[in-house]
């Protein structure tokens, strides 16, 4: 029943929000950036059973932890990039947030390129020459 906390903190927060935002924006901004930091920090419980639940099957499965490691990463990253492009926009910069996006976008794929490779490699391994 954790979401109902979750939903109960953003829709009171919501409200608060557009009462603020009346009389003083920057208030209501800096409760939409608490609660969203709140939100998140109340979820690192549950990131990190997702992470050891991942480790844990990836050791089972005998898989190369570099790469475990990496796609957690990249996760991770894409994650970040969307919370922090979604206050940019709450802000009104759409322009700053989706250079965010495309940042995080652009690191994914930097990190994602060894992994690439050695698909690639065990493909072409594969096939019959």
């Amino acid at each position: 029943m954790e979401i109902i906390k979750i939903v109960g903190i953003a829709l009171v927060a919501t409200f608060l929000a557009l009462i603020l935002k009346e009389q003083k924006q920057n208030f209501a901004f800096l409760l939409v950036v608490f609660v969203g930091c709140t939100i998140f920090l109340f979820l690192v419980d549950k990131i990190y059973e997702i992470i050891n639940m991942l480790e844990k099957l990836a050791i089972n499965a005998k898989v190369n932890m570099v790469y475990v490691e990496t796609i957690l990463k990249i996760i991770g990253i894409a994650y970040i990039a969307e919370f922090a492009s979604q206050i940019t926009k709450d802000a009104g910069q759409g322009a700053i947030a989706s250079k965010i996006e495309l940042a995080g976008k652009i690191i994914i794929l930097a990190m994602a390129i060894p992994i690439l490779t050695v698909m690639i490699e065990t493909v072409i391994k594969l096939i019959p020459s």
